[in-house]
């Protein structure tokens, strides 16, 4: 009897393994196959949901199959306490595991309708858009500028809406100043400061908020970016560099960052700079003389003048010897890596050279006549346009 029953036993425990295996087996591949998700959709995700009411969502909305196998999923992933909150596009067949990645990722794969506040170094510009989750593109609903032109009522409709997504977009070479302007003059966003946070130590990025959210708080966000950063830049920095502190090299990036807007062109600048540095060049740089004139607030909007030129600012780096006290702008990621890594050149001099880009030279006589044509670009280009 004992027999027959261990033998029962253990072709019952045989049977059990086999069936949980399958158990185990299904679950991966409906976790990670496709969902039935028949077209895309837009899943809100408030502040304050979990896992649990997020799941009930998704299988009311017909994206998932089973809202129990897609909370384990999360939690055997160690995700389930970084879900975001936010309006999140799920493309049709969207299996589950993406899912899970797609919400507690953030940042990316926003939908709905969208006012997004772009701060520029010459201006703000406000846009509001809407995304097509079937397209999977943006329709541009209406684009203004908020200190030259009437608000539109595209834009009071949807700032009044509930489910609307706001965002600031900060481009590099904006100053600390021009920052602060245009996040106190957003209405969505309350406390208003007047103390300007130090120069550079705002990260040119993307940030989501919500109405009322601090202005302080969003540029705690922008310094903290910008630390971490600087930080692993400076770790990952080349040997010999002129640098004395991560500092040093901010002002270097934002240097830069002002210097060019072509991204293959941020390491041969650096380089320029740097070789001027190691060689007891006066670095010689516009930006800087302007920085001096107007300390980051606001534009210039006009050309140098040889007064200024030659005036004794701390920034004028015609006049001092070195890199200024502070950094002229907040430069962006690429400008920090492509000053903590040049590329190696004997380059000293760079000029425009009339196609947006500069022409770069290791002699002053190569440099003379570099600018000589860039000279004979600016006569055409005055002849053309009859200025």
């Amino acid at each position: 009897m004992w027999r027959s029953i261990a033998s029962n036993a253990l072709t019952f425990f045989v049977v059990a393994t086999f069936l949980m295996a399958g158990v185990v087996i299904w679950g991966n591949e409906t976790y990670e196959g496709e969902g039935p998700l028949a077209d895309a959709i837009c899943l809100q995700v408030d502040r304050g949901s979990n896992f649990w009411t997020v799941s009930e969502t998704l299988a009311n909305d017909g994206a998932i199959t089973s809202p129990t196998l897609f909370r384990m999923g999360a939690q055997y992933a160690g995700k389930a306490d970084q879900l975001k909150a936010g309006s999140f596009l799920l493309p049709e067949k969207v299996s589950m595991q993406e899912i899970v990645d797609i919400v507690t990722r953030g940042g990316a794969n926003t939908c709905g309708t969208e006012v997004i506040w772009r701060v520029g170094v010459t201006r703000t510009l406000v846009e509001v858009r809407e995304l097509d989750p079937v397209q999977g593109s943006y329709e541009q609903l209406v684009q203004f500028d908020p200190a030259e032109e009437e608000t539109p009522p595209e834009f009071t409709e949807v700032t009044e809406a509930q489910d609307t997504l706001y965002r600031l977009a900060i481009a590099e070479g904006v100053t600390s100043w021009q920052i602060v302007q245009a996040l106190n003059a957003i209405e969505q966003l309350s406390e208003d400061v007047e103390d300007i946070p130090d120069e550079g130590t705002l990260a040119p990025d993307s940030y989501a908020f919500e109405p009322g959210d601090t202005v302080d708080g969003l540029l705690a966000q922008m310094e903290v970016r910008q630390q971490n950063i600087l930080q692993d830049a400076w770790a990952a920095r080349a040997d010999g560099l002129p640098y004395e502190s991560p500092e040093e090299a901010l002002i270097m990036a934002s240097i830069v960052e002002k210097e060019t807007g072509i991204p293959s062109e941020r390491g041969q600048v650096a380089s320029v700079f740097v070789n001027r540095l190691e060689q007891g060049m006066r670095l010689q740089t516009d930006p800087t003389v302007i920085y001096g004139v107007t300390e980051g607030q606001g534009v210039l909007g006009r050309g140098l003048r040889q007064s200024e030129l030659r005036a004794a600012t701390p920034w004028n780096t015609y006049v001092i010897q070195g890199l200024p006290p502070t950094p002229i702008a907040n430069p962006g990621r690429a400008a920090i890596e492509a000053a903590l890594n040049p590329d190696t050149t004997d380059y000293v001099f760079f000029v425009a050279d009339g196609s947006g880009g500069h022409a770069f030279a290791t002699t002053l006589d190569e440099h003379n006549r570099n600018v000589a044509r860039w000279r004979e670009i600016e006569a055409e280009q005055a002849a053309t346009t009859g200025e």
